[in-house]
């Protein structure tokens, strides 16, 4: 099965984290009409709900160590509490709108596959699908631990909780990850959305492989919405949670639907690789629901592509900041004056990179303007700003010099120490630099130009000016925009991978937004 491609992207939307709400003018007076008496009376009904849930839930584990809250819930606890939370949460959704929930297909049971992969993952009330799968087990962000009702729900779940600022957090989730999975039935099933973010369901992005670590049998499970209103979706950009809520909740009622599909069982290279097991059974679901599956993800707060190991900020900041620029009123050769102030503060000094929101707008001639400091918000870190990424990237985008001579500068301020080459964290800040956002996964480029011991400035020139994959970083991505260039929507690596459930393959393919990012 070959990977869905090609032009994903339409004038509506440009990428999978954006998603508006469109009404016309009589379904908003409806939604108004309706909103006025539904939306209070199924907000007070669902809060009566969350209220009893509240210390139920918090009983399941009252009074018990921390040795065992460490292993699964037996005898009372579960046999009494469990059922009656799953009612109560059913109802939850029930008094919301979602009066009944459509399934096809059979659930795996435990043994057959130890975890659901869910997709597309729409907003938070896909939360639903865990009154179908009898309440499975999840993983969460540390910080839905303290949010009411909330907090005390996936302690009840004995979810495995992840700091994704702690490295130790991480490598101890991927632990209890793989403990649980492989624990032959004596941790219930998982359930997780792979895609790790919520989208608009035009496209499946990049799978997450916590689902795939293990390498046990997973079962594919879709989510359906099949409305005339698209009022569930709460994304990165457009629709807002309280939005959603109001237009799912003024609705008569709300239809779902679940569909599990067949259990994919993995081949021993997909075993062995939990990324292509990943991408395979995205393949796979994309292909059920009729959309591209991309390479897409959401790194942080910031959405990208990903190509070769680079990360490909959708929304660029250095282009976000020439629109800005231009929509002051700078001319390009006000603008190019100020990249050569900029590159002149970079090279006076060992801190002369750094820069707070005052002295960037000093830099730029944006003195007390509120422009700067949306400039100097979309670079800055700890407080301050790194005047070489916002210079390289945005001299990249703007024209005014060629990008050869681009690396070289760019070189020259991250070889610290005058060395002639780059070590592997050198060039990823230079990459970084050069991208407008933090790369954290540059090996694969590092090992390209380092055949020889660390890359030099003609090593790396190299391979960002040959190698297909680099090229095309280069070519439409560190390019002016009336040079035509677009975001690459990255493919997946080429090559064939066969597995259990037949031949599977990492199509070569692009994704091309019509839609330039400013």
């Amino acid at each position: 099965m070959e990977r869905h491609d090609s032009h994903w992207a339409t004038t509506e939307y440009p990428h999978p984290f954006v998603h508006k709400l469109k009404l016309t003018r009589a379904q908003r007076v409806r939604g108004i009409i309706l909103g006025s008496v539904l939306f209070p009376l199924r907000i007070a009904l669902a809060t009566l709900f969350f209220l009893i849930i509240w210390p139920l839930a918090r009983l399941r584990l009252a009074g018990l160590s921390l040795e065992q809250r460490s292993i699964p819930v037996t005898g009372w606890r579960r046999w009494l509490l469990h059922p009656i939370i799953l009612l109560l949460s059913r109802a939850v959704f029930f008094s919301l709108g979602f009066l009944w929930v459509k399934v096809k297909g059979r659930r795996a049971d435990l043994k057959e596959a130890p975890v659901l992969a869910v997709a597309p993952h729409s907003g938070f009330l896909d939360m639903l699908v865990l009154c179908e799968t009898r309440l499975s087990t999840v993983v969460s962000r540390s910080e839905n631990t303290s949010l009411p009702v909330i907090g005390a729900l996936l302690e009840f779940n004995q979810a495995v909780i992840v700091s994704r600022k702690d490295p130790e957090s991480r490598r101890k989730a991927v632990t209890q990850i793989r403990e649980r999975l492989t624990s032959n039935g004596y941790w219930p099933q998982m359930l997780m959305f792979p895609e790790g973010t919520t989208t608009n369901g035009g496209a499946l992005i990049k799978f997450k492989p916590g689902a795939f670590l293990a390498g046990v049998p997973v079962q594919p499970v879709l989510l359906h919405y099949p409305n005339k209103l698209d009022t569930v979706r709460w994304t990165y950009k457009g629709t807002t949670w309280v939005e959603a809520l109001w237009h799912t909740t003024s609705q008569l009622y709300t239809n779902v639907t679940v569909e599990y599909l067949p259990v994919y069982t993995p081949s021993q290279e997909e075993k062995d690789d939990p990324n292509l097991y990943a991408d395979n059974v995205q393949k796979l679901m994309a292909k059920a629901l009729g959309v591209p599956a991309t390479d897409h993800v959401m790194e942080g707060r910031v959405p990208v592509s990903k190509l070769g190991g680079l990360s490909l900020p959708l929304e660029p900041p250095a282009r976000e900041t020439l629109s800005l620029l231009h929509k002051y009123g700078l001319g390009a050769s006000e603008v190019e004056a100020a990249l050569k102030r900029m590159i002149d503060r970079c090279q006076s000094g060992v801190q002369g990179w750094k820069a707070d929101a005052d002295e960037l707008a000093s830099i730029l001639g944006l003195t007390g303007s509120r422009t700067a400091v949306k400039i100097w918000s979309r670079y800055s870190k700890d407080g301050v700003a790194d005047l070489r990424q916002i210079y390289l990237s945005v001299a990249a985008v703007s024209g005014f010099v060629s990008f050869k001579s681009l690396l070289h500068t760019a070189f020259n301020l991250f070889d610290l120490e005058g060395r002639g080459s780059l070590s592997a964290v050198e060039l990823s800040d230079l990459m970084g630099a050069l991208l407008g956002i933090p790369q954290h996964h540059t090996a694969p480029l590092y090992t390209q130009a380092s055949s020889e011991g660390q890359p030099t400035e003609e090593d790396l020139l190299r391979v960002l000016t040959t190698h297909p994959t680099y090229q095309r970083v280069v070519n439409e991505y560190l390019q002016p925009e009336e040079a035509g260039s677009q975001l690459p929507y990255a493919p997946f690596a080429n090559g064939k991978a066969v597995n259990n459930n037949g031949n599977m393959q990492n199509g070569n393919g692009t994704l091309s937004s019509n839609k330039k990012a400013d």
